[in-house]
């Protein structure tokens, strides 16, 4: 006989499975149905998944009904199925697994981040009628998961301890790494849990592992409490038509015995995990003894540089006024600078980094439109107080993610009326990845349609064919993922975009020379230029994130090796100086270089920039420059 579930999480690490809905996914099963109603519908399929993660080793199944509440089922007309659906998950997944592993009821959170849209009382109601039906058929414990808010999720706890004294995993989803949803503090928040009863307490989706270590370790040790991490496979990425996850199974492993270390004792995956992640996972904790120490904390995680695609071609724009950047780079050496916009209301650092950067001569200051679905602030807002205060030239990056046809056009056409007219034409991040994932991602328009759009707007003609009276003069760009396994195709697709109307490309950063050498022979022959994406890294920590989690991103072994290790200053310092090689490869090869800044850490893309004002012959020769 086994023990129970709450005498095992207080023992050695337990080994938890990994996705349900993105694992169908990739099995083929179709988006946008209730991947719970498979309970009814494909039983077999759901029994298999469940086998599947048990023989990889997984100690703990959770049964696929977390999204199996009456609110929830109601947009597919399954309102009346809960307790149908609910039984079922939790039969298959006994079934399936046998009286050997764990089965722990999935209940994830009515709001889901949607704050107070869903009254307390729909809440409460779902949350009873679930839990209700789980604890009947028989669970060993259940798993509150993908909680947002402190309030939700103390309320789910409290309706189950008034009914049971099951084993209770509660998990949040946080952005932030310090604090819930609804701002509490995370410690504060774990605390409360576990006076209100909660077994284990711990994290799930939202983050691959380095940012969920991030969170782990903001929780004091003197808890005393059982902790749990469900990550997800790193960043999601969009790839020929299918979203797919970049961290590997063995980064899983790897990350297993640093959240083991870390005081976790239910260790699984979430959203892009596979059986083959758990697997690894279930090798790495065989045999597992504590370290002496725990892990060292984690680093933020960096934005990655969204890869886009565009449509039909348009004549060039004429300036008439300063010189574009397209101008600029087809005579010399010229940098573009990322710089991050502030996710609160304080732009006092963002400003000083630009005054920095445009003392440093930089050509050109860069802006995501809300990466990562993370909300910041408007890039619109900050490109105009750059050419009003700084007086830098501000290239602005446009998402077809949150706005429709209707403010597309009418966001383009501000642009236009302030004089920004340097833009990089992007997909966006679908919102359910950000940190508003109650939010509908829009995408009225491709990347191919929007770049098309926005040049048809320098014809003088709107989106809807109507005159508009004059001419916009955008300077439209598109992005260039040369990280790949065959660069002649995604050279291929990067030519769609030049004759889709792209007038300059801009790079996922490189860290191979050899590959920026590879890069320069294979887009030879192209009209357009090219600004090479240069990322220094800040710690081999952030290194080691950046390469196994973020997609379009992949280090040499070399670079890997000289980092690992490095925290801090000297993290920063050695990052410089590899990044100083790389520039030193790209500036023989591009009159375009793309500083990206890590962590608004300002101070070592200024250094960059001088250092290639130092180094170029072109920009030597003329000093006005």
């Amino acid at each position: 006989m086994k023990p129970d579930l709450r005498t095992a999480l207080a023992r050695k690490p337990l080994v938890g499975d990994g996705a349900m809905a993105t694992y169908l996914y990739q099995l083929g099963l179709p988006v946008g149905v209730s991947f719970e109603e498979f309970n009814l519908l494909k039983p077999d399929v759901i029994a298999d998944v469940h086998r599947q993660y048990a023989a990889a080793g997984a100690q703990i199944i959770e049964t696929n009904t977390y999204s199996a509440q009456q609110n929830k089922l109601a947009r597919y007309g399954l309102e009346k199925k809960v307790e149908e659906i609910n039984a079922a998950g939790v039969a298959l997944a006994r079934k399936a697994v046998g009286d050997g592993v764990y089965v722990v009821g999935s209940i994830g959170a009515v709001r889901g981040g949607a704050g107070k849209n869903i009254r307390t009382a729909i809440v409460k109601r779902d949350f009873e009628e679930q839990i209700g039906v789980l604890l009947s058929s028989g669970v060993d414990g259940l798993l509150l998961e993908t909680f947002f808010d402190l309030e939700e999720l103390s309320l789910a706890l409290t309706l189950i301890r008034k009914k049971s004294d099951i084993s209770v995993i509660c998990q949040f989803a946080v952005e932030d790494p310090e604090r819930t949803h609804d701002g509490i503090p995370l410690a504060e928040a774990f605390r409360r849990l576990k006076g209100e009863g909660a077994d284990v307490i711990g994290f799930n989706c939202r983050s691959g592992p380095t940012g969920i270590l991030r969170a782990l370790e903001t929780i004091p040790a003197n808890l005393s409490l059982p902790l749990s991490v469900f990550p997800n496979a790193g960043i999601p990425d969009y790839v020929d038509g299918k979203v797919v996850y970049s961290a590997t199974p063995e980064y899983f492993g790897a990350s297993a015995l640093r959240f083991a270390d870390a005081g976790a004792k239910l260790i699984g995956g979430c959203c892009g995990t596979t059986p083959e992640h758990i697997a690894e996972i279930a090798k790495a904790l065989q045999g597992y003894l504590p370290a002496e120490q725990s892990a060292a904390p984690a680093p933020a995680e960096s934005p990655a540089i969204v890869v886009e695609e565009a449509p039909a071609p348009v004549e060039p724009p004429t300036h008439d006024a300063e010189p574009s950047i397209v101008d600029l780079v087809r005579e010399r050496h010229t940098i573009i600078v990322e710089l991050d916009p502030p996710r609160d209301l304080d732009i006092t650092k963002f400003m000083a980094g630009a005054q920095a950067l445009k003392d440093a001569q930089a050509d050109a200051l860069t802006m995501a439109d809300n990466s990562l679905a993370v909300t910041r602030m408007s890039n619109l807002a900050l490109a105009a107080l750059l050419k009003e205060r700084v007086g830098i030239k501000p290239l602005a990056h446009i998402a077809c993610r949150d706005r429709n046809l209707i403010g597309t056009q009418s966001h383009m056409m501000g642009f236009d009326a302030l004089g920004i007219d340097h833009v990089l034409a992007v997909t966006g991040d679908p919102a359910k990845f950000g940190d508003l994932p109650g939010s509908s991602s829009v995408y009225d328009l491709t990347s191919f349609e929007i770049i098309r759009m926005i040049k048809q707007l320098n014809e003088g003609i709107a989106f809807s064919g109507k005159p508009l009276k004059q001419k916009a003069k955008f300077v439209v760009g598109a992005a260039f993922n040369p990280n790949v396994k065959h660069l002649d195709k995604a050279v291929q697709r990067l030519e769609r975009k030049i004759s889709a109307g792209a007038d300059y490309i801009m790079t996922q950063p490189v860290y191979d020379p050899e590959l920026i050498v590879q890069i320069a022979e294979s887009t030879k022959h192209l009209t357009v230029p090219i600004f090479l994406g240069i990322f220094p890294l800040a710690s081999g920590r952030n290194a080691e994130y950046l390469h196994n989690e973020v997609p379009g991103i992949q280090l040499s072994d070399s670079v890997r090796q000289r980092m690992s290790g490095l925290e801090g200053a000297a993290g920063r310092a050695e990052g410089v100086k590899i990044a100083e090689e790389l520039l030193d490869v790209a500036m023989a090869h591009f009159n375009g270089i793309y500083l990206m800044t890590p962590f608004m850490a300002y101070e070592m893309t200024v250094s960059l920039t001088e250092y290639v004002r130092t180094k170029s012959p072109s920009l030597n020769r003329n000093p006005a420059n």
